[in-house]
């Protein structure tokens, strides 16, 4: 697939540099002597590559050329601000007007403004129109990323391999990434922890995707609520691991439309195949203000606590009693062990739309992650799936799912297998309704019913015929995905398994 295709799949926008476009040198014996010398100097669509052995800290600078792509080599650049003021006391990069910017393999921390001026310096400030940060680590600023669009339900921010931590003034107004409200924000595979105060995200956007990522407020942590979507829109909340720690300042993990939806939001939420922790004991995992009921499907809710506020949702073969017998909860390997009750105890997800709900990747820690397919008669519960031959570094094909299952050899006219994905590469199916199989319930609270996967306190939604179609369909596309998984862009410093 070629790279603007992937990059639609992904469900951000793919600007396309001009023919003239030109690479720009940083770093010991380069032309440019700092990335901000090289900015100024750049034109529309140019690359700058800023070698990693060479010292930038204090640089700062603010752009509205478009299109331009930073990006470290020879191992992630690093710039330390502490101690000096950021560009228009906003960020370390301030990207402003309609530009599109894309910042790959750069560390970014010390960034700090008064807070008469505002207690928001950021790593990352973006107010053009696209961004995408890919493989950073942003640590130690007021906000690890600030951004908001020139005009509301406009551009795409696409976050995927990087980690956060540490970010925020400790007022609570400032978070490890603060997305306003674009059209799209994407967070995948990526590692955000110990916000100071702030959340781990929040997301103002009017499309939010929450996809494969390991949102962990650890031990001592002090952050917020994990994920935050204030004002509702639609949210896709798949694949994560999400934990609240016992020191944490709010006792709600996910919270959906809490400061109200405005004209032009949606308010559908799906919360689907996520391993959540309560290290607390108490409190809500996921909270929905608004009278929508929100789709909650094949999670694991461990630890104590209220499923959710809202007596309307939609669950179905959640766990949230018992021991679903993780690997090493202590360590975050949520891994299922064997004999666990949520394997084999999932249900079809469903779609919303042409957007299907089923998980087709795992988190990897650090920073990256493994396609998942279907071992044995029915998805798992939670996170991962047990035996996932990926997770050993197997190759992934049709069988793996199922021994009856065949692939489709169709293919496009670039010779890729023909696949329609959604961003983090769910895939996009036609309509089976919203959370298929789904029904008001309690989230796995109560005893196993009959029909249920023994142990599991769930019911299980899906018929035996459901499954064998669910199945064929897994297998399919566990081999377009793991070509797309394997063709991906990935940023310098990372190979391809």
């Amino acid at each position: 697939m070629k790279r603007a295709s992937t990059w639609i799949a992904l469900g951000c926008v793919s600007w396309a540099s001009p023919a003239a476009a030109a690479t720009l040198s940083v770093g010991p014996g380069k032309t440019y002597a700092t990335p901000c010398a090289a900015i100024a100097a750049a034109q529309a669509g140019d690359v700058i590559q800023v070698d990693a052995s060479g010292s930038y800290d204090g640089d700062t600078c603010t752009w509205s050329t478009d299109n331009l792509t930073v990006t470290g080599v020879n191992g992630r650049a690093k710039i330390d601000l502490t101690g000096v003021t950021p560009s228009g006391e906003k960020g370390i990069f301030t990207i402003e007007g309609t530009a599109s910017a894309t910042i790959e393999n750069f560390e970014l921390s010390g960034a700090a403004i008064s807070s008469a001026a505002g207690n928001n310096g950021a790593g990352i400030r973006h107010q053009g129109l696209n961004l995408t940060v890919r493989n950073c680590y942003i640590h130690g600023n007021q906000d690890g990323i600030l951004a908001a669009p020139a005009t509301a339900n406009t551009g795409t921010v696409l976050i995927e391999n990087s980690e956060f931590a540490d970010n925020g003034a400790g007022d609570g107004f400032s978070h490890n990434m603060y997305i306003g409200d674009y059209a799209t924000f994407t967070l995948q595979y990526s590692y955000s922890h110990k916000a100071n105060v702030g959340h781990l995200v929040k997301s103002r956007a009017y499309t939010t995707y929450i996809l494969y990522n390991r949102l962990t407020d650890e031990v001592g942590g002090m952050a917020s609520y994990e994920t935050d979507i204030p004002n509702a829109g639609t949210a896709y909340v798949i694949g994560n691991i999400i934990e609240q720690s016992t020191t944490t300042q709010n006792s709600t993990i996910v919270t959906f439309g809490e400061e109200g939806v405005p004209t032009g939001y949606d308010t559908h939420l799906f919360v689907v195949n996520d391993t959540i922790l309560n290290d607390l004991g108490s409190g809500t995992f996921v909270e929905d203000s608004t009278s929508t009921p929100a789709v909650l499907t094949n999670d694991i809710f461990y630890n104590g606590g209220t499923v959710t506020n809202q007596a309307s949702a939609m669950l179905t073969t959640n766990f949230s009693a018992g021991n679903p017998m993780f690997v090493g909860v202590a360590t975050y390997d949520v891994n299922l062990m064997p004999g666990s009750p949520c394997v084999n105890a999932g249900t079809t997800p469903g779609s919303n739309g042409s957007q299907s709900l089923t998980p087709v990747f795992e988190y990897v820690h650090p920073l990256s992650e493994v396609p998942r397919i279907v071992v044995g008669s029915a998805i798992d519960i939670g996170a991962y799936e047990y035996g996932n031959p990926a997770d050993a570094g197997l190759p992934v094909d049709a069988g793996a799912a199922d021994s009856s299952t065949a692939a489709d050899s169709s293919t496009v006219a670039d010779g890729e297998p023909e696949s329609d994905t959604g961003p983090g590469g769910v895939a996009s199916t036609p309509d089976t309704g919203a959370g298929s199989s789904t029904a008001p319930g309690d989230g796995g609270a109560t005893a196993a019913k009959p029909g249920s996967s023994g142990g599991c306190g769930c019911t299980v939604g899906a018929t035996s015929d459901d499954r064998a179609l669910w199945l064929a369909g897994q297998g399919a596309l566990a081999v377009l995905v793991l070509v797309r998984w394997r063709k991906r862009p990935r940023g310098p410093g990372r190979t391809a398994r």
